[in-house]
């Protein structure tokens, strides 16, 4: 015991050990996590429940549905405070609807104080609308800054659509590859698929089947022509000719001349440019005796597939396979397809399709929960995304 002195006194003093008045001690260690759903469809709830199960954790309890007036409402039923929080949204038919629900969610968890709101959304929602076309708008940047306002931290995302959508972002964004589960599925499920080409249906997709090529040692080929119309092809208003050098009013009043237009601003003449003309589509490549395989990162209207599967025929393919990571298969797609030539359509789980598989067997699907999960683990746990994109190509 420590010794004390007082006035020439020695007084022994224990040592009192601190009172922490019943307060439970503060937990210093890493966080815990949830996963929520954001999707008001039974359906579009498959995919979080298979990431659960990997995980080995519970679905986060929340309610999330519309109101008679069609307004969307969330309620989070447990505890998030000071943790790290994933929302995994599957796309349905209703787009906007979906995308409403992650919205109102990810403030519900902010205002909740929620440490991190990391957004699973497998299939980005008007990835398409990433350019600027007419005089329209851009409207994936808008919606990246709605997720930011609404507070979402971070985003896990699967084979956008263009990869300079992640520049839009003012958070992090892993753009995962299904590349590594389709190149899986045609060594353990084609027969003979060494005796197959990887074929790109447009040039714009040529980057892509030439990595899946280069992995499956094999050939490849291109589709060009005027069967694929490029979105570059659009008009977007920059060829409007300059200002008329005649000015005509139905007022009877005429400006000077040093105040008409084409005097302060005159018109400048421009080369005449040559309007594109593409020639009948073309196969670069041989596909005779050969399965063609046909790779893209989705499959929406497939009109230009089944256009491409017939020219392949012609060109002597005698199987063809699509391969595609997000099977939106909208409209008449699963009839479409059951009528063609195409043999058998390929996607993933990113967004439900239970409904055109019941329509078209030729569709089949692909399980990619496991690398969303681990992708969960390794953000949760701080570590390194690098093992997830091993052996993946900058052009997958």
């Amino acid at each position: 015991m420590p010794i004390r002195r007082f006035g020439g006194h020695r007084s022994l003093v224990s040592q009192t050990p601190k009172l922490s008045y019943g307060y439970p001690k503060m937990n210093v260690s890493r966080s815990g996590y949830r996963v929520f759903s954001a999707n008001s469809s039974v359906a579009c709830t498959e995919l979080a429940r298979k990431i659960t199960e990997r995980l080995g954790v519970e679905l986060g309890k929340s309610v999330v549905y519309q109101e008679s007036n069609s307004e969307t409402r969330v309620d989070v039923k447990e505890s998030v405070r000071g943790q790290d929080i994933f929302i995994i949204l599957t796309i349905p038919r209703d787009v906007n609807t979906a995308i409403m629900e992650l919205l109102v969610m990810a403030y519900a968890l902010k205002t909740s104080c929620a440490k991190n709101i990391i957004g699973v959304i497998p299939y980005f929602p008007y990835s398409k609308q990433c350019k600027m076309r007419k005089r329209g708008s851009i409207v994936c940047k808008l919606l990246s800054s709605m997720l930011a306002k609404a507070g979402l931290t971070h985003i896990i995302t699967m084979d956008l659509h263009q990869k300079e959508i992640q520049g839009f972002f003012s958070f992090p964004v892993d753009n995962l590859r299904a590349s590594p589960f389709l190149i899986q599925y045609i060594q353990e499920e084609i027969p003979d698929y060494r005796n197959a080409v990887i074929v790109a249906k447009s040039p714009s997709a040529a980057k892509r089947a030439q990595s899946y090529a280069e992995r499956l040692r094999l050939g490849l080929a291109v589709l060009h022509g005027e069967a694929h119309h490029s979105e570059s092809d659009m008009t977007d208003g920059r060829h409007s000719p300059p200002l008329s050098r005649t000015t005509s009013g139905h007022t009877g009043l005429e400006l000077p001349s040093s105040t008409r237009p084409h005097a302060l601003f005159p018109g400048i003449e421009l080369p005449m440019m040559m309007a594109k003309e593409k020639p009948p589509i073309t196969v670069v490549g041989d596909v005779g005796g050969r399965i063609a395989i046909i790779v893209d990162d989705m499959i929406d209207d497939v009109s230009e597939f089944v256009a491409a599967a017939e020219i392949l025929k012609e060109r002597g393919a005698y199987k063809i396979y699509i391969m595609a990571t997000h099977g939106l298969l909208s409209a008449e797609a699963p009839r479409l397809i059951e009528e063609s030539a195409i043999d058998e359509v390929v996607v993933t789980n990113t967004v439900p399709h239970e409904v055109q598989k019941l329509q078209c067997p030729k569709i089949k699907t692909v399980d990619v929960s496991m690398i969303l999960a681990e992708a969960i683990r390794r953000i949760h746990n701080g570590e390194s995304m690098a093992y997830l994109f091993r052996n993946i190509a900058v052009d997958d």
